[in-house]
């Protein structure tokens, strides 16, 4: 998918140093806080986690970022955060800035946006949660910008999309 310039592509082998570099910065072990579980993750994505889609942000030739989207539903137990009965109901996001000069310049809304419509176009999900730390500053001011609700109750983002 495409927004302005920035795009996302599905991530592929080669791109797994780059990922592991990013995960290792400070800045995004302080929200991912453990680089080595997310890698597992990436590197079983052909099998055990077929059903997370990984991408990494491309702005032009220049990759920034990565970000993934999934059925909650087919997550299983693996979140307690939040509660589904049906598949290609509610999805959910992550996404990281993994090249830093392109921190504080607006790119965590674009890629929030651009991961949004992708969500929407392809899939036939009701609606997308999210639950960044409280602390999360960052995160949760671009969730809003891309008109993500706070449900005080529930403790998480949400965005009908139907």
């Amino acid at each position: 998918m495409r927004s302005n310039e920035l795009l996302l592509r599905p991530l592929d082998d080669a791109d797994i140093d780059l990922l592991t570099s990013w995960l290792n910065k400070d800045y995004i072990l302080k929200w991912y806080h453990d680089a080595d579980e997310w890698l597992g993750e990436i590197h079983k994505r052909h099998d055990v986690y077929s059903w997370i889609h990984h991408f990494i942000v491309m702005d032009c030739e220049t990759p920034i970022g990565f970000c993934q989207y999934y059925d909650c539903y087919a997550a299983g137990d693996m979140e307690d955060w939040y509660s589904v009965s049906a598949p290609d109901d509610t999805f959910s996001i992550d996404y990281l800035i993994g090249n830093e000069a392109y921190l504080g310049k607006g790119y965590g809304k674009a890629i929030v946006g651009l991961l949004t419509d992708t969500i929407r176009t392809v899939e036939r999900a009701r609606r997308i949660v999210v639950q960044p730390e409280p602390e999360n500053h960052a995160s949760n001011h671009v969730l809003i910008a891309n008109g993500y609700v706070y449900d005080e109750k529930r403790k998480y983002y949400y965005k009908l999309l139907i």
